[in-house]
């Protein structure tokens, strides 16, 4: 009996064994942030209304002879230049039916263009050439 007093002494001075409790990863070192970016400052609207017109496109100019058989021989700025072309061929229905950006041209609009079909955006470009 003697061994079995001792055994149980020894089991109760020796605390309970908890089981290991799981250590959390090291954690890496933090990488150094950015400064945070400043937002750019708004400017403050203009109380204004209406923006103004480029200068450039407000300009005058004077047609050559072929582009004045489509717009007319008085000077116009571009703007005017280009809305009345866009109605001619509107008028004339010169725009494609399937690719609505080509425009076919007639024999009016190609000796201004040089071409029989141009896109929308050649267009602009090749009247250029026609202001002075």
């Amino acid at each position: 009996m003697a061994t079995a007093k001792k055994a149980a002494k020894k089991a109760a001075k020796k605390p309970a064994k908890k089981p290991a409790a799981k250590k959390a990863p090291a954690k890496k070192p933090a990488a150094k942030k950015a400064p945070a970016k400043k937002a750019p400052a708004k400017k403050a609207k203009k109380s204004g209304g209406k923006r103004k017109p480029n200068a450039a496109f407000m300009k005058a100019m004077t047609p050559s002879a072929a582009l004045a058989a489509i717009v007319g021989s008085g000077s116009l700025p571009r703007t005017e230049v280009t809305k009345k072309v866009w109605d001619y061929i509107k008028k004339n229905k010169l725009q494609d039916a399937v690719n609505r950006r080509m425009i076919n041209a007639d024999e009016k609009l190609k000796a201004v263009l040089g071409k029989a079909k141009v896109t929308m955006f050649e267009m602009t470009k090749l009247i250029s050439n026609h202001l002075k």
